[in-house]
């Protein structure tokens, strides 16, 4: 891989960690946006910013008292508060992030008689690997309080615990920075490149490595205008049910669906540190691109699921749409962690090919 986009990436990638905790609609995730729009137009590109409203969640207690002794924790986004004083009525369970996309955690929360549950978290490494808000506009069930796996026993073991829970919502602005270059046959369906741009810590390689891609691309297309009309955007609210997303489809109606845009999603953990990388797509045609193009660049996807299983990430909202989609996603042994960060978390090289794979396969589709 060429030394300037090894230097590129790794430079783009430590001002994304320079940047703190991206949260949606938080100072974080408002230096994010200003830096992409930043590097996009340093590119040469005409950048959009598409805001709409966000109650941000504004944690204000989230504990379990453990006789006597108060063990903090985070409130799960998605469920409510508990009472003024707390409950003693609590339920402990052990769930990985990826729980919220399985039916059991959501039958739990929907059936659950106690007070309140407590999640121990259960990353690949120790931690507080905590869980998405998947219905962040719709909360439900008990209040849910996460805890750090490295507290598991303690917890487990208590015969008494109380668990309090107090937050509020705050009037706040998402923004999803996107680029859109228009075609010179408009007869084409357009082409939308996406990735997510929000998470809970810093998550630089969760995050990192779709970002750099998409920067790349943009890089690319402004070098190479497309023959058929593409939007870029770089979505926040992904923790929090893909809500950017949804403001992005309410502005383009009928694009996720069958006979609407072409979808290239920059997924999750690309390039992370020990992680690897799969394609999901609802194309065989798009499935054997990426791969030839990933195995040129010397770093070829070595899993993914059969054609017809729902992706996790964004793609997920297009697939159920009926649409058509490509998604490069990763494995990372810091999932949703506090220890996602510059530079150990990311393989710089593995970042670098990756984009370098994905942008010809964007101009190939682009052609």
């Amino acid at each position: 891989m060429p030394a300037d986009r090894v230097a590129r990436a790794a430079a783009w990638l430590q001002a994304w960690d320079n940047q703190g905790t991206h949260r949606t609609a938080t100072e974080g995730d408002d230096a994010g946006a200003d830096w992409l729009v930043a590097e996009a137009e340093r590119l040469g590109a005409r950048v959009d910013v598409e805001s709409f409203a966000v109650d941000r969640v504004e944690p204000v207690e989230a504990f379990v008292d453990i006789d006597g002794t108060r063990l903090e924790g985070e409130k799960l986004f998605d469920s409510p508060d508990t009472a003024p004083g707390g409950t003693e009525s609590v339920q402990v369970v052990e769930l990985a992030p990826f729980a919220v996309y399985g039916s059991e955690f959501r039958g739990l929360r929907k059936e659950s008689p106690v007070g309140a549950i407590v999640v121990v978290t259960t990353g690949e490494r120790p931690g507080l690997a905590l869980l998405n808000a998947e219905s962040f506009l719709s909360p439900f069930g008990p209040p849910v309080l996460q805890v750090s796996s490295v507290e598991r026993e303690r917890v487990t073991a208590a015969a008494a615990k109380r668990v309090t829970i107090v937050s509020r919502r705050v009037k706040a602005v998402g923004r999803n920075v996107v680029v859109t270059l228009p075609g010179t046959d408009p007869s084409i369906k357009p082409l939308v490149v996406m990735t997510p741009r929000s998470s809970w810590w810093r998550s630089t390689s969760e995050r990192g490595g779709g970002l750099v891609c998409w920067l790349e691309v943009v890089s690319a297309l402004m070098a190479s205008p497309p023959r058929r009309t593409v939007v870029m955007t770089a979505n926040t609210g992904h923790e929090l049910g893909h809500i950017g997303l949804e403001d992005f489809l309410s502005r383009r109606s009928g694009w996720d669906r069958s006979g609407g845009a072409t979808w290239v999603h920059f997924g999750a953990n690309l390039g992370a540190t020990g992680g690897r990388l799969s394609v999901q797509s609802s194309s065989d045609e798009l499935r054997a691109a990426i791969c030839a193009e990933l195995a040129t660049a010397g770093h070829p996807a070595v899993g993914g699921g059969p054609w017809g299983t729902v992706p996790n990430g964004e793609t997920r909202d297009i697939h159920l749409a009926g649409g058509r989609y490509l998604t490069l996603v990763g494995s990372n042994p810091l999932f949703h962690l506090p220890d996602d960060c510059w530079p150990h978390a990311v393989d710089v090289e593995a970042v670098a090919g990756i984009a370098s794979a994905a942008t010809q396969l964007v101009l190939t589709l682009t052609r």
